[in-house]
């Protein structure tokens, strides 16, 4: 263990905060290493334990058909589905082989591509089906709504771009749902989003692909966040073959693909979902009230069971493996975190993440799943949802972090929601607005965004519909001034600037918010009459050159491919003035000079700050007609030179420009 004491030694080094907590981390770091030999027994990787997806299941291998499934508590087993008239068959019944796992194997003509079939498993004092727990694909009566699993053994999708790999590239992410991302009131498909979408994110300038709810869930309106079936795509959107193309695509167009992996929970169905699987209500799970997630309703997994470490660390190579993903973004880790979720919790010292509510065997998992993601794709990016700011989670394993290469700066958009719902802008504190613009952890690597799709789930509202209203409706025209529509696009912008020019090391933005989009997200159903109205983006606003919203998009496109071209992220942030009395904020970041007035009225001439000596052009201006502003940076090829003054018998380099109210602008040294 004498590589835990040096991770140790690093980690504290990185943060001597963390000194006094020092007995929980090597415990941890230790517990780690202790879980990884207890999979492995020092016999196989880690690599090769996580293979549990290419032995259960349904396989057809040497002309005959093989499957297994781990239920320990049942007592007998059947495959029923259309080749067995849906009845208990004795030719379908599996075999008891050992530790609870069953299986059967059957000649090549007993089961045909497209066949429906499911489990009818027994147990001591009942009975009932069950899809297979690594069923990789799952379909939906259209009129019955039942769920069956389905044989899936089309010709074998050939790859056109097999090796792409994303190497040193800052993640600039766009956030995506595929069911909802069309215009039309209904369920999107994997072909219509490759052939629709995608080219809109290729376009706007993101190299990073980041897909919601593509493992199957029974209820679409769970935002896919009730897990039924972890090694099938969603059928909803079209054939696994279709998702392929999809992220085959998107990798020809050097764009890398992440989905939403959700490890924290499971749904609570039991004929869909893993829920009393084997009859037991703990064979996934823990036992009693800990199984089930109070706020959530769905089945908490016990992580320190060998066999769900091995579901799980298997689901994570799988669609590595199958569907050529290049990382996750795992979902509700503060949730499997602590023993108490991190529900009505607020994190405010280090005492809060060094006690015992903290789950040690989710935090073991999580290194863990990190460890062999990074061992079978080192270019792989891994990112954490942690509300909670656990220290260490998005630290490097070598340096006693547990391996998350980026956590999501969450804290940022909760603070603009606060400013654009409660306080008035020219009242908004500068000062405190660049303190949390900045705050996190210097140790580990954050995302920043302004909202994603959690700010705007139905009861929330999108940023710019929380800033103009109801106009949008009616005032969006490129001719029209409406003073709320003037103020929420120009807000909307200097938003977007500034928060892009603070991120730490990369952005995140979910689809159509880029241009304004209007609407929040509801998903059909009772509360709002299965209705599909908020559950697509509306792209002919963005495609209408007489509304402004095309004005946004461009705006948009062109702050990614400033931050994409100047390497915005290489570099540290530099303060170079503030004043919440002004409503002005000025700093420095990669040679690049970032300017803004967030007074609603008040513009400034002359406005005087110390910079870098040098001659600077303007680059990208807020205020440019061509993004929907007045021009009133003009001209726009002027030449701002610093000039050296005295200051208290010190030499000063002073930078003298225009503010204008509500504006905010980039300057680069030519």
């Amino acid at each position: 263990m004498d590589s835990v004491e040096k991770r140790l030694l690093l980690q504290l080094k990185s943060d001597p905060f963390l000194v006094p907590y020092a007995k929980y981390i090597r415990r941890r770091l230790i517990h780690v290493e202790l879980t990884e030999q207890r999979l492995t027994q020092g016999k196989m990787s880690l690599a090769d334990f996580a293979s549990g997806h290419e032995y259960f299941g349904l396989h057809f291998r040497n002309d005959e058909w093989v499957f297994r499934e781990w239920a320990p508590n049942a007592t007998r087993i059947y495959l029923i589905g259309d080749f067995s008239g849906w009845a208990e068959k004795e030719e379908f019944a599996l075999k008891r082989v050992n530790n609870g796992v069953w299986e059967i194997k059957l000649s090549a003509n007993k089961l045909a591509h497209g066949n429906l079939y499911r489990l009818r498993i027994q147990w001591p004092g009942g009975a009932g089906d069950r899809i297979p727990a690594y069923a990789r694909r799952v379909v939906q009566d259209p009129n019955t709504l039942i769920f069956n699993s389905q044989v899936w053994a089309p010709q074998p999708f050939v790859w056109k771009k097999n090796d792409f790999r994303r190497l040193n590239a800052t993640p600039l992410i766009y956030e995506a749902h595929v069911g909802m991302a069309q215009d039309a009131e209904t369920i999107g498909t994997y072909k219509e989003f490759t052939a629709n979408v995608l080219p809109r994110v290729i376009n706007a300038g993101y190299n990073t692909l980041q897909l919601m709810a593509i493992q199957e869930h029974p209820y679409y309106g769970s935002f896919g966040y009730q897990v039924s079936s972890f090694f099938a795509a969603s059928s909803r959107f079209g054939e696994p073959e279709d998702l392929k193309a999809l992220i085959d695509t998107a990798h020809m167009n050097g764009i890398a693909v992440l989905i939403d992996l959700i490890h924290s929970h499971a749904v609570a169905n039991e004929v869909e979902g893993l829920s009393r699987f084997d009859g037991t209500s703990f064979q996934y799970f823990h036992r009693g009230k800990r199984g089930m997630h109070s706020a959530w309703r769905s089945r908490t997994f016990d992580y320190g069971k060998p066999e769900v470490e091995h579901f799980l660390l298997s689901n994570c190579r799988y669609w590595l493996d199958e569907f050529h993903v290049d990382g996750f973004r795992f979902d509700g880790v503060t949730s499997m975190l602590y023993l108490h979720h991190g529900l009505n919790r607020i994190f405010t010292t280090y005492d809060d993440y060094f006690n015992d509510s903290v789950d040690e065997d989710a935090l073991a998992y999580l290194a863990l799943a990190n460890r062999l993601i990074h061992q079978l794709r080192p270019d792989a990016t891994t990112i954490c949802e942690d509300v909670s700011g656990m220290p260490g989670l998005a630290n490097d394993a070598s340096r006693g972090g547990f391996g998350f290469d980026y956590r999501f700066a969450m804290g940022v958009p909760d603070y603009w929601i606060r400013l654009a719902k409660d306080i008035r802008d020219e009242d908004w504190p500068i000062g405190h607005l660049y303190f949390e613009l900045n705050n996190r952890r210097k140790d580990e690597k954050t995302i920043g965004y302004v909202e994603s799709h959690d700010q705007a789930l139905v009861g929330d509202q999108t940023l710019i519909f929380r800033l103009i209203g109801e106009d949008m409706y009616t005032h969006m025209s490129v001719n029209d001034d409406n003073w709320r529509v003037v103020r929420g696009v120009a807000l909307h912008k200097m938003i977007r600037l500034i928060t892009l020019a603070t991120a730490d090391c990369g952005y995140l933005n979910f689809m159509g918010n880029e241009f304004g989009h209007p609407e929040w997200v509801d998903f059909p159903r009772e509360g709002n009459g299965w209705s599909f109205k908020y559950a697509r983006r509306e792209w002919h606003l963005v495609d209408d050159p007489n509304l402004k919203y095309h004005l946004l998009a461009r705006f948009d496109r062109d702050m990614i491919e400033l931050a994409k071209f100047h390497r915005l992220f290489s570099s540290p942030i530099t303060l170079l003035h503030e004043s919440s009395e002004d409503k002005v904020l000025i700093f420095s970041r990669a040679n690049l000079i970032f300017a803004f007035n967030f007074h609603p009225t008040q513009s400034y001439n002359d406005y005087e700050f110390d910079a870098p000596p040098a001659k600077y052009q303007l680059l990208l201006d807020c205020d440019d007609p061509k993004y929907g502003g007045y021009g009133r940076l003009q001209p726009p090829d002027l030449e701002h030179f610093t000039i050296p003054k005295l200051v208290n018998g010190k030499k000063h380099h002073k930078l003298s420009l225009y503010l204008p109210a509500r504006c905010g602008f980039a300057l680069f040294p030519s």
